[in-house]
């Protein structure tokens, strides 16, 4: 059986064609729900594909108990791109800005956390949470001169914050 495979193919490098495919790909799922609406879809860090599902009155349905629907529209978003062959897969499904303000309650919470490391200059071990909320307070701890380290595995990856190193 002499049969091809894709996995000798060439990664399509192109970000653009990228966030196209995963735009395009998308909105035919959400089709099947009798959703037909556009996606915007955008990239901020050339890594990361960034597609946001505009307010309807299916919000609830598509972010799902905690957000597991949006997970898994990403999840099947990024599995259609490496299909493809497409070399950025990373992707972020939002709906409605529920994200962005979930993004904007942790970076809130994590700031009373900094606060507290700083004044004490102690360590602090982080209950477990998703790695989209470690990667949230990893960015907001730079901003405050704090270091972190995510420890753990599987569902018991959590963040330590720690002071920073003394110069």
């Amino acid at each position: 059986m002499n049969q091809s495979s894709d996995l000798d193919a060439p990664l399509n490098e192109n970000i653009e064609e990228a966030i196209q495919y995963a735009k395009k790909y998308l909105e035919d799922v959400l089709s099947f729900f009798g959703l037909n609406t556009d996606v915007y879809g955008t990239t901020e860090d050339k890594e990361v594909i960034e597609l946001d599902i505009p307010s309807t009155h299916l919000n609830g349905f598509l972010i799902g108990q905690r957000g597991d629907t949006l997970r898994s529209l990403q999840y099947l978003v990024s599995t259609a791109l490496k299909n493809q062959n497409y070399a950025h897969t990373r992707v972020n499904v939002d709906v409605a800005g529920y994200k962005k303000q979930h993004n904007e309650r942790v970076a809130k919470q994590a700031e009373e956390w900094f606060a507290e490391v700083r004044d004490k200059s102690q360590p602090k071990d982080l209950q477990p949470m998703n790695a989209s909320d470690r990667r949230v307070i990893h960015k907001a701890a730079e901003e405050y001169g704090l270091t972190t380290e995510s420890v753990g595995e599987g569902r018991d990856r959590h963040i330590v914050i720690k002071p920073a190193a003394e110069k």
